[in-house]
């Protein structure tokens, strides 16, 4: 018999006193806490079903209908903080122990890799116009601004132009359109810069010697993409073998800075004429070291990395959701059932979901979300599909990347964690008397599942709350004890 609730006047309230009315409570508070704080998980709908083909005995099984909801959630996964805090922890660490294992060796990758020539990379986007910015002199105090003020680090205004009227933001919106492009070409003129300045063939180089690398993209405050890049040196059986003695860092360092020079796209247009992408004159090219204290070690590369894969554009003052209308992908039109194009009712005709004149930022970034927005547009710049990507300020690109051989994948480490998982269900299962399964006994898998939805039950919404809590509680209590154990030390 269910309670008569019309008395409990918040919806989320009564919601958790019917899930308490479950025949399992405490299996709708399992589920919650397995989800770790993902604020918004996926909804499925369906069953597993894993046999013994010999002897057609069901070894596990499973049916969403036998939840007490009737539904198995299951997290996002998403890497963006701004969007879920608690999957972007396990993808920070995810990335971070695949730069590690770059560095440093494990995840199957050799030890002796930490031996290797290795570099961190910072290559940023030319100036498209002068903007308000906060330096320190070599002293460290921070230095006037173009326009006459000391700016503190936190002014709303750094990043901005100094003049709108005469700042490029057709070809910064292009040159974030074209960055990941960028990349990939000054990889290979990264290739031929060595072999040229070591007076070495290219096909000489390529047989002696590997390059390996690791990079992520991360937004300046002027909304533009600098890439951080790991790049490492291998013989020419990759991280298990030493590079030859004239690769070294000092090589590396010269080859990044004739590569960045000559690395360029040219992009023509009838409507905007022709633009030549190219990287900015800043660039870094820093040694990483295994031991150290100050410099830049395995450990605080990764930790860097790690960082900046789990930011999005918000950090340019964007928003982090999409503006493109999704019934009619942005267009403004749907096609009807006799051909011909109608107007989109949900945007009734702008292909936006939200207008962006009506967007919580500021002009800077309004001005390049509508730059973008127009540039999509135009014929000649239709399959980048800008209009999609506007709300990144044009950038379409992975944020993070890796060559073949660098070190793991993070799919691998998702198999890693998932086999831990499955190894902790068969270990309760012989707890709970089940007999165990030969190693040698090859399972048959077969399952069935449809999505549902996104998100809570008004009631599970307060039970990830109170899971939010006591993880953040958790994470600092940790971070108290490791610093007290510091200083004692």
């Amino acid at each position: 018999m269910r309670p008569c609730l019309h008395h409990v006047i918040s919806p989320a309230l009564r919601d958790l006193i019917e899930l308490a009315n479950t025949h399992d409570f405490d299996r709708v508070q399992q589920q919650v806490r397995d989800l770790r704080g993902c604020t918004s998980p996926i909804n499925l709908h369906g069953w597993t079903l894993t046999t013994d083909p010999a002897t057609k005995e069901v070894v596990r099984s499973y049916r969403s209908e036998d939840e007490p909801t009737g539904r198995l959630l299951t997290t996002c996964g998403n890497r963006r903080a701004s969007r879920c805090p608690a999957c972007s922890r396990v993808y920070a660490a995810d990335t971070y122990h695949l730069i590690k294992a770059g560095l440093s060796g494990g995840k199957t990758v050799a030890e002796t890799v930490r031996h290797h020539p290795r570099a961190f990379v910072t290559l940023t986007a030319p100036s498209f116009g002068p903007v308000h910015h906060h330096k320190p002199d070599h002293t460290g105090n921070p230095r006037p601004c173009h326009c006459g003020t000391q700016h503190p680090e936190d002014d709303p205004v750094l990043g901005t132009p100094l003049n709108p009227a005469t700042y490029d933001y057709t070809g910064a919106v292009l040159w974030n359109a074209h960055a990941g492009q960028l990349w990939s070409r000054f990889t290979t003129y990264l290739r031929r810069a060595l072999a040229e300045h070591l007076g070495i063939p290219q096909k000489s180089l390529n047989a002696a010697l590997r390059i390996s690398f690791a990079k992520v993209a991360e937004y300046q405050k002027r909304g533009l993409v600098h890439f951080h890049a790991v790049i490492r040196f291998d013989g020419p059986d990759g991280h298990t073998t030493p590079p030859p003695p004239w690769a070294t860092f000092d090589a590396l360092k010269v080859a990044v800075g004739l590569a960045v020079g000559r690395t360029r796209l040219t992009i023509e247009s009838a409507a905007i004429g022709e633009h030549t992408i190219t990287w900015g004159d800043r660039y870094k090219v820093d040694p990483i070291t295994a031991l150290g204290d100050g410099e830049l070690t395995d450990a605080k590369v990764a930790g860097y990395v790690a960082k900046y894969a789990t930011k999005n554009a918000e950090g340019a003052g964007t928003v982090d959701r999409t503006l493109m209308c999704r019934p009619c992908t942005g267009r403004g039109y749907v096609r009807g059932p006799d051909g011909f194009h109608d107007r989109c009712t949900d945007c009734d005709g702008a292909g936006q979901a939200e207008p962006i004149k009506a967007l919580p930022v500021q002009q800077h970034a309004r001005q390049m979300i509508r730059t973008a927005w127009a540039l999509g547009h135009l014929p000649e710049f239709a399959h980048l599909k800008l209009w999609k990507w506007a709300h990144m300020l044009g950038f379409r690109g992975h944020f993070s990347t890796k060559s073949r051989a660098y070190s793991t994948t993070l799919g691998a480490l998702r198999d890693q964690r998932r086999a831990w998982r499955l190894a902790q269900a068969e270990a309760a299962r012989i707890r709970a008397g089940h007999p165990t399964t030969d190693d040698n006994t090859t399972l048959v898998t077969a399952s069935s599942w449809t999505y549902l939805s996104t998100g809570y039950r008004p009631g599970e919404e307060l039970l990830a709350a109170q899971a939010r809590h006591d993880s953040a509680r958790a994470r600092d209590e940790a971070e108290r004890a490791k610093t007290e154990g510091e200083v004692w030390q």
